[in-house]
């Protein structure tokens, strides 16, 4: 099957000129075997991608993908504007103003009882509910993960807020102390007093907004409040 239709036909015993050898390369254009008419097609004796034609197995390995229709991306950094766009990134950053309708935050649901030391894992989420009632004065200790320190997840000018929901029984019990990556750590609390005793029979939320201001040192403002 021919590829390309040269610029020139020629009969038995023409005799090639400078003018018909040019013209038979400067007028040359592709023919029909010169496409797959799946994936290519020719448009104006020129070869282009055809609409949809192109499938994820044609790409390179590391290449994007999808299905139905959709994008899937590991990590997306958008400069820029973000339409349309629906599923989960594992990492998303983004640069200038964001603007959204409605966000819904995932939120842990841990049934173990608040007493010892217990880690907060803010890569895990931000919010954790103790569902069980408090059994002792516990220690937060607050880290990135079981292998990450929150020191190397925050760079120094991030903040952010979790939530601590304590759950009470009857007898009612606090966070007497706290660290940061297992370093002790003062919070500075809403009004200017820490908490020194839990709500019975309550929800108690406890608020923290952390600041990296520099290499392993963190501004903490805490707020405590009972939901009955």
């Amino acid at each position: 099957m021919a590829i390309l239709v040269t610029g020139t036909t020629w009969a038995i015993g023409d005799e090639p000129t400078p003018t018909t050898m040019n013209a038979m390369v400067n007028n040359a254009t592709f023919a029909s075997g010169a496409v797959d008419d799946s994936t290519t097609q020719l448009s104006g004796g020129a070869i282009i991608v055809k609409d949809a034609g192109i499938t994820p197995a044609k790409l390179s390995s590391g290449g994007p993908s999808w299905s139905s229709g959709t994008t899937t991306a590991t990590n997306l950094t958008a400069t820029s504007t973000v339409t349309g766009a629906t599923g989960q990134f594992v990492a998303l950053n983004a640069t200038g103003t964001t603007s959204i309708y409605e966000v819904i935050e995932k939120a842990t649901i841990n049934a173990t009882a608040l007493t010892g030391t217990v880690n907060f894992n803010v890569l895990d989420g931000a919010v954790t509910l103790y569902s069980s009632d408090s059994a002792a004065n516990w220690t937060l200790n607050i880290r990135g993960s079981a292998s990450a320190t929150l020191n190397s997840t925050m760079a120094t000018g991030d903040s952010i807020t979790i939530v601590t929901l304590a759950t009470q029984g009857s007898t009612a019990y606090y966070p007497s102390s706290h660290t940061i990556d297992g370093n002790a750590q003062t919070i500075k609390w809403a009004g200017g007093t820490a908490p020194s005793a839990g709500n019975a029979s309550s929800i108690d939320a406890y608020s923290y907004t952390i600041i990296k201001t520099a290499s392993a040192t963190f501004t903490v403002l805490g707020s405590a409040t009972r939901f009955a």
